[in-house]
């Protein structure tokens, strides 16, 4: 199952407060950045934040999941958490200061 644009234009509406929110469609879903860095994934219409001490201290009720088979575990924030604009966009910000830099991998050289 894909993910519905309609999913991705509500997050990015209540994400408005947060430091520069945008999303790149990936693998079936879309990746989620702020402020360059890729901070969690949208898959199924569920999203997925990489795991960080700062998000997990604000998440009351900690489930974690995976985004599709063979994915490392992220932080799954459930739709109605999405509805408190405030929180979640704290949430992804607190995410953002937490992991490093991205820095993408240099594309091999086909001979």
């Amino acid at each position: 199952m894909a993910t519905s644009k309609s999913t991705i234009d509500f997050l990015l509406d209540q994400l408005t407060g947060a430091d520069h929110v945008t999303v790149r469609k990936m693998f079936g879903g879309y990746c989620l950045y702020s402020a360059g860095k890729p901070v969690g994934l949208i898959c199924d219409d569920q999203m997925f934040l990489k795991p960080t001490n700062a998000g997990r201290e604000m998440i009351p009720e900690l489930i974690e999941g995976f985004p599709y088979p063979g994915a490392k575990y992220h932080f799954l924030i459930s739709a109605d958490m999405w509805e408190d604009r405030e929180w979640i966009c704290k949430l992804i910000q607190v995410t953002a200061m937490e992991l490093p830099q991205f820095k993408p991998k240099p594309r091999k050289k086909h001979d």
